[in-house]
């Protein structure tokens, strides 16, 4: 059964430059996908070739198995928020949601519904001209929740969004997460993705980086990670190197690599050594990041 998005071995080229390549990945219903990647990965790329705005050179970018041109009712089935969204700066919100729905048939209550759901309500009936890019951002995304979309594309979506907004937008992710929807978010705000986010996709050069939940994405290839403090450092030291484990020291605090804190304080516990503390160890989603693309912080 075909996921409700799917990349099979897309790739993108202009002229002689490749933007995308050989790209494979798909999302899950129900839950939201961090895609993450430098400046000039190639996110905008493939998601405009997700939402048939280009032509992919070869692959293909499908909504469960079928390309977003062949779709019945598009709006219905996919709401996208797009970077460089544009209103008529003389029209309202609630004008142009009015126009939009009528376009694709929704029904007119979906208008004040989604007005409401945004927070623009009492904005409503200004002109676009006079709103910050925050309450245009807003406007964005309630014109991509009209249709109650099965997926939801947004990239960059807490551009102009104070603090206040940012967290309001965590809340609106998940709870589109939780009536089913699939949900793929591009983002450069490393620590908000990483407290809005189920899976995680990375790219780097337009090439697959890693792919997983979260928890598997920052464990790295090495897996769990814990820090010890330990009465004899250099002994427990020799004894986890001789069970194949990598350790390294800062101080008192030995980092070891490939090892939960129950398998450590084994270790310890078998070789007579004194823990002085113990605690699981977890890269950033920044250092995550930064280790698999090897962009530089």
């Amino acid at each position: 059964m075909s996921r409700p998005v799917e990349f099979h071995d897309l790739s993108k080229h202009f002229g002689g430059v490749a933007a995308v390549e050989h790209l494979s990945f798909g999302i899950e219903a129900g839950r939201v996908t961090g895609f993450l990647g430098p400046n000039g990965a190639g996110k905008s790329t493939t998601i405009r070739a997700l939402l048939g705005l280009i032509r992919p050179s070869s692959g293909s970018a499908t909504f469960g198995g079928v390309p977003y041109e062949e779709l019945d009712r598009p709006s219905a089935r996919v709401g996208a928020v797009l970077e460089d969204a544009s209103f008529h700066p003389g029209r309202s919100a609630r004008n142009h949601l009015r126009i939009l729905a009528l376009i694709a048939d929704h029904p007119a209550s979906r208008v004040d519904e989604v007005l409401e759901a945004v927070g623009l309500t009492d904005a409503a009936d200004r002109p676009v001209k006079g709103y910050s890019l925050g309450m245009r951002q807003r406007l964005a995304i309630a014109a991509a929740l009209l249709g109650e979309p099965d997926v939801l594309i947004l990239d960059e979506p807490t551009n102009g969004l104070d603090p206040p907004g940012i967290s309001w937008l965590r809340g609106l992710l998940r709870a589109q997460a939780a009536r089913g929807a699939a949900v793929l978010i591009s983002s450069h705000v490393l620590a908000e993705v990483a407290l809005s986010v189920d899976d995680v996709v990375v790219i780097a050069d337009g090439k697959l980086r890693a792919q997983g939940t979260l928890e598997q994405v920052l464990g790295g290839e090495d897996g769990p990670a814990t820090e010890v403090r330990a009465q004899d450092p250099e002994r427990l030291i020799s004894a986890l190197r001789s069970r194949g484990h990598n350790v390294q020291r800062a101080g008192d605090v030995l980092s070891v690599m490939g090892a939960s804190p129950e398998q450590v304080g084994e270790i310890a516990g078998r070789e007579g050594v004194a823990v002085l503390g113990l605690a699981a160890k977890e890269r950033s989603l920044e250092e995550a990041f930064l280790a698999l693309t090897g962009a530089t912080s």
